[in-house]
């Protein structure tokens, strides 16, 4: 059996790597059991506030033992990539979330996990196994990330790094070696501000970190696939794709150190996109406009869906 790696030295050489890849932060944890943040899933899927997303009711085995994911598993490695554009949506315009205006973050922050990966294999010099997850495998990214020392989830339910904020995106390697770098996990980062709660527009923040997806305006425009009801539709505003806005009130992302990988190109073309752009467009044309990035993934469909909504709440308002 391998002997853990229990160099700090091997750990900041590990950070090193990734702070060159573009990564804001990267930790390690060893694969514990993590009993309360699974009685916070389920609490979710059991309150109905998953919403139609049916796809969260399936395989909890798997995010309760992620080892059922890698046999062998030793470390989770979480990681970290900013995407912190400093963009300002124009008053009556539709509003796009900033993770959206950018190439397709499962690709790009997957290539530089297959990146670190390849230099982790290098730096053991044996033979490793490992599985790379962006979004893609039911692991629990959040709590991992938590655990590992280099965030706290906010108030929003989104997680928070000190340097970096909540603009950011997550990707995990899953590897049969144990890394021994413990960190504290860090304490809450929120105090008694609630700006996210109180400014939420349809009240989808309950309370401190419970969330009803059904009342989000992301999971609307983004993860329901039917057609809006009338209350849904007025509900979106004029937000075509996503939400941003319990970020934008968020004190942690008014003043970070840590910004936007230079991979995150904002596409200026789809910077203050009209309702009448989206309404008009073929399928070649929305192909041309959006493919790489994460709205190509919604389809023509439901973006005009989007579009039509929010084309009817601008003109009421």
């Amino acid at each position: 059996m391998a002997m853990a790696v229990t160099s700090t030295n091997f750990a900041r050489t590990i950070r090193k790597e990734a702070a060159r890849l573009g990564f804001s932060a990267i930790g390690f944890s060893l694969p514990v059991p993590q009993s309360l943040a699974i009685e916070r899933y389920k609490a979710m899927i059991d309150e109905k506030r998953h919403g139609e997303m049916t796809y969260m009711e399936l395989r909890i085995d798997e995010r309760a033992m992620p080892d059922l994911l890698l046999p062998g598993l030793k470390t989770v490695i979480s990681a970290a990539v900013s995407y912190n554009h400093p963009l300002q949506n124009s008053s009556g315009k539709p509003d796009i979330s900033k993770y959206a205006l950018i190439d397709d973050y499962h690709t790009v922050v997957r290539k530089k996990l297959e990146e670190l990966l390849v230099f982790l294999k290098s730096l053991l010099g044996e033979e490793l196994n490992a599985t790379i997850s962006v979004d893609s495998s039911p692991v629990l990214e959040k709590t991992w990330a938590e655990h590992s020392g280099i965030g706290k989830t906010g108030k929003n339910t989104l997680l928070i790094l000190p340097s970096a904020g909540s603009y950011v995106f997550l990707g995990e390697i899953l590897i049969d070696k144990e890394i021994i770098d413990k960190k504290p996990p860090l304490p809450n980062l929120c105090g008694s501000c609630s700006n996210c709660i109180d400014s939420c527009p349809t009240g989808a923040l309950i309370e401190s970190g419970r969330l009803d997806a059904s009342r989000c305006i992301s999971y609307l425009t983004i993860e329901l696939k039917r057609e809006f009801s009338a209350e849904e539709s007025s509900m979106i505003g004029n937000h075509l794709f996503g939400c941003d806005h319990c970020q934008e009130v968020c004190p942690h992302n008014k003043h970070v150190s840590i910004t936007a990988d230079r991979s995150f190109k904002v596409r200026p073309n789809l910077l203050n996109i009209s309702t009448e752009t989206i309404l008009n467009l073929t399928k070649s044309s929305f192909r041309n406009l959006f493919y790489g990035t994460p709205i190509f993934r919604l389809g023509l469909k439901r973006l005009k869906r989007n579009a039509q909504a929010v084309s009817e709440n601008l003109r009421k308002s």
